[in-house]
């Protein structure tokens, strides 16, 4: 049995939360190592294998970008914010020699792409769930972003 990019973004978000530092699952034809840069916690998972696996972890880049969880900073607030909705590396725009996505001060509306975050060499557009204004970008371009982690501050409209 292989596994999607749906169920390995599942099993991305579960290590995120739970707070180790690596988990491995092997099978027969199949191993994936998913390790984060938190306190070393060390874990390791076997699946038995229900179905040979055709290659190692092929990860079409077509794949759907994950939604983006958009949430109140706290209740006084006025302010949205934008979290990755999985750990990989954010980047601001779509290569080195184009311009960013988005700025603050930028107008952005349900469906614009914000910026990027690659996991496991596959890149995933983020796109906004509200409409509004960037009032802060919280993370640098090229920096590792956990799970759940802030990334922009958006004035709702």
């Amino acid at each position: 049995m292989s596994m999607d990019i749906k169920q390995i973004q599942d099993l991305i978000k579960f290590v995120s939360k739970s707070g180790v530092n690596e988990v491995s699952i092997e099978e027969k034809d199949f191993k994936i190592t998913i390790k984060t840069n938190q306190e070393p916690t060390y874990v390791t998972a076997t699946v038995p294998t229900v179905a040979p696996v055709a290659a190692p972890v092929a990860v079409p880049a077509t794949a759907p970008a994950a939604p983006v969880a958009a949430a109140p900073v706290d209740e006084e607030s006025k302010f949205i914010t934008i979290k990755s909705p999985i750990i990989g590396t954010f980047y601001r725009s779509p290569g080195p020699e184009k311009g960013s996505f988005v700025n603050v001060g930028d107008e952005i509306a349900p469906g614009k792409v914000l910026c990027i975050v690659e996991a496991m060499k596959l890149f995933n557009e983020i796109e906004s769930e509200v409409s509004g204004k960037i009032v802060k970008i919280l993370v640098n371009d090229a920096q590792p972003v956990e799970y759940d982690q802030p990334l922009f501050l958006v004035d709702p409209r």
